[in-house]
């Protein structure tokens, strides 16, 4: 066995398990980082999802609503126009007010939806930049603790040379 190989065996059998256990806690830390944000990932889309369905169904409520008060209006109208003029006009004139509050009513409604997928879309995006931080952050400590191990690798191995007398500082 050369001496590479002695050292290498010392190392393993002094540092050996205890750096088997740092990888499986890296190895667990990127597991459990990688989980969490798929979770996120995946609730942020159900939510989505929902929000997406209920204003779905919000638009078809008020459209079949204003559908169906639109023909009562009408066949309400062409009763009233036979029995009497007069009344029909005014009538007219309601239900032409009516469909201008309708579609005002449609207009701030697309508003607030509008400014609700904004506010969602920036808590969205704040969630996502905190994920990429924290993710950012602990790769940064693995990459510090991965050359911490590299130095020590370094030491051990001068000490190695140094107990073996082989160590030979230069220039004395």
């Amino acid at each position: 066995m050369d001496e590479a190989g002695k050292v290498d065996r010392i190392r393993d059998i002094l540092f050996g398990p205890q750096m088997r256990d740092y990888d499986g806690r890296f190895q667990r830390l990127e597991d459990n980082l990688a989980r969490e944000a798929n979770e996120i990932r995946a609730d942020t889309q159900k939510r989505l999802e929902a929000l997406e369905r209920f204003i779905k169904g919000e638009v078809d409520s008020i459209n079949s609503r204003a559908a169906a008060e639109h023909g009562e209006r009408c066949n309400a109208t062409d009763k009233l126009g036979r029995d009497l003029a007069e009344t029909s006009r005014n009538l007219d004139t309601k239900v032409s007010n009516l469909s201008e509050q309708t579609a005002g009513n449609l207009g701030e409604l697309r508003e607030l939806l509008l400014e609700q997928s904004k506010i969602l879309s920036a808590e969205i995006k704040e969630k996502y930049d905190q994920m990429k931080a924290g993710l950012e952050h602990e790769a940064a400590q693995i990459r510090s603790a991965m050359t911490g191990r590299e130095a020590l690798a370094e030491m051990l191995s001068e000490v190695a040379l140094r107990l073996k007398n082989e160590f030979r500082i230069p220039g004395i």
